[in-house]
């Protein structure tokens, strides 16, 4: 017979036993306890949305922002934010659901560039 493994690891600090989490945020990074980093892709993608939702308020088809101001906000802010932590999650980028969330995303914002 196997035993089985147990996957709780009792740490103390001060003699109080420290609560064991399934997720964390470190840097602005969430880490999750199996590290599949959908939390953080998730929170990202849905944080740059809102950013390009609130930009395409100003920047309408015909007035608003210019094709060079809102490549320079995406190059400035949303970039930025996308790429936030990358050497820690990258190899994460492999698997189909998460490299598509961060495709829509750059998308969106593409087409707000183009004023399609």
């Amino acid at each position: 017979m196997s035993k089985k493994e147990r996957k709780d690891l009792e740490v103390y600090l001060n003699n109080k036993q420290l609560r064991q989490v399934k997720i964390i945020k470190y840097l602005n990074i969430i880490i999750e306890d199996k590290l599949t980093f959908r939390e953080h892709i998730t929170h990202v993608t849905e944080k740059c949305r809102r950013i390009i939702f609130a930009l395409s308020k100003s920047a309408k088809l015909n007035w608003g922002l210019s094709h060079k101001a809102l490549k320079t906000l995406y190059t400035g802010g949303i970039q930025p934010l996308l790429l936030y932590g990358a050497p820690v999650w990258a190899n994460i980028i492999e698997k189909t659901s998460h490299r598509k969330k961060l495709t829509r995303v750059q998308r969106l914002i593409n087409i707000k560039i183009a004023k399609a």
